[in-house]
């Protein structure tokens, strides 16, 4: 195992690859512990001191590190790009223009992602206005304490103003931290920075879990964690393998096909992605409470879209099945892969080519797609039910953190994994 991963730092484009990636998260993890200007020092450290985990702003704080709680220059994270995606993909569907980008390949994906970029910037402007309002109200309030905290040395508009602008182009930057890791680092760049987020809180948390449960109540956590640990390892290696023959062809003087491979089909085909985008769309009433100054609204949203409460644990799960479904009919399209294998030469063993494959394609995606998403929204919800159960509110996020967590990871290690077999390497994922 330890001479397998050495051998990724004697091939010298994947040692820079790796490298790369490492210098730009310890770039992230500075931004994300550098606070704003014209923010209170003291206050923050009161604040991270006294701050409880199930307040209402608790989740994006995850997200970003701790970011949050410190008003530091990285404190939005990525949630504003996530959150952008989320409503890009969903009008591709219903806006005639946007669907016509999805459908001339390249050039169409750069236009989208600009628009991407565009509206990421509105939201986290948005978004920071009402953060900055928060922080001289009710910091405290939001991040579930009593307390009444105002982060902004002597408060006036301009310098609302500047840490508003601070915070958005730290946000842009991220952005650009997080493509610069897909293009040139190792792993998708937006999911190993809220990796590197949520694995950088999980020993905090486990010790504050320990300090409000007890020893028994700890213990039990643990090994949920390790036979959930398990099941996801177990999970992410199945898959369907769906066997396709290629007719041969002659093309001038030579042969081609004749050859059976297989397209296989994963069972957690979407990986962590419905998890953020659950968690994105679970974070939309927080930012209209920071825009809404109605009492009763901001009073519903600081009661129910909390981790500890059954309505937000329900809401994720619904919102996690939902979102499984919809990825994993975006990412394999029936239609799309019938036809390619038709154009293709190719056929499904038993399935005539055309409607008959899409058909099948359709049939065997919805029946792997179920258990999918239920092991997903199971494996985020079920330490969320013990810690509400037990009362426990310091770290009502472990399920979740847990599954980012290892599916990056297993990701990432995927990626490695194939480069070094490609450069006939011994790899280390057996």
């Amino acid at each position: 195992m330890l001479t397998s991963l050495a051998n990724i730092f004697r091939i010298p484009d994947l040692r820079n690859k790796v490298v790369f990636t490492l210098v730009v998260i310890a770039l992230y993890q500075f931004g994300a512990n550098v606070p704003s200007p014209y923010v209170d020092f003291t206050q923050i450290q009161k604040l991270t001191a006294n701050q409880g985990s199930a307040g209402v702003l608790g989740f994006l704080n995850l997200f970003s590190g701790g970011a949050l709680t410190r008003l530091a220059v990285f404190g939005l994270g990525i949630m504003p790009y996530i959150t952008s995606s989320i409503i890009i993909q969903l009008l591709t569907t219903v806006i005639p223009k946007l669907e016509q980008w999805r459908d001339q390949g390249a050039v169409g994906q750069k236009k989208i992602t600009q628009t991407t970029r565009y509206l990421t910037v509105a939201l986290a402007l948005m978004q920071s206005t009402g953060l900055v309002y928060v922080f001289h109200t009710n910091a405290g309030n939001l991040l579930g304490t009593s307390q009444t905290i105002d982060l902004i040395l002597h408060y006036s508009i301009w310098r609302a103003a500047f840490i508003v602008i601070t915070l958005t182009a730290g946000t842009a930057f991220v952005m650009w931290l997080g493509e610069l890791i897909t293009q040139r680092g190792v792993g998708q760049g937006m999911s190993i920075l809220i990796f590197a987020n949520v694995v950088a809180g999980i020993p905090t948390g486990l010790h504050a879990v320990l300090l409000e449960g007890g020893r028994l109540k700890f213990g039990v956590i643990i090994l949920v964690s390790l036979v959930l640990l398990v099941v996801i390892v177990f999970v992410d290696q199945g898959q369907r393998r769906i066997p396709v023959t290629f007719a041969k062809r002659v093309v001038g003087r030579k042969m081609y096909g004749g050859s059976n491979t297989y397209i296989p089909l994963k069972v957690n085909q979407a990986g962590v992605i419905p998890i953020i985008f659950a968690s994105s769309v679970l974070y939309i009433p927080i930012l209209l409470s920071n825009i809404i100054p109605a009492k009763g609204f901001i009073s519903w949203v600081n009661r129910n879209v909390t981790p500890t409460s059954l309505f937000y644990i329900l809401s994720y799960f619904l919102l996690i099945l939902l979102f499984t479904f919809f990825y994993v009919y975006v990412a394999f399209d029936p239609h799309q892969q019938a036809d390619i294998i038709r154009k293709q030469g190719g056929y499904i063993p038993g399935i005539r080519p055309g409607q008959p494959t899409e058909r099948h394609l359709a049939h065997i995606l919805n029946r792997i797609t179920w258990p999918g998403a239920l092991f997903l929204g199971m494996v985020a919800v079920v330490p969320s039910l013990l810690m509400h159960l037990w009362n426990i509110n310091n770290y009502p996020f472990y399920g979740t953190t847990l599954l980012i967590a290892v599916g990056v990871a297993l990701e990432t290690m995927k990626q490695i994994d194939s480069q070094l077999m490609m450069r006939n390497y011994e790899g280390f994922l057996k």
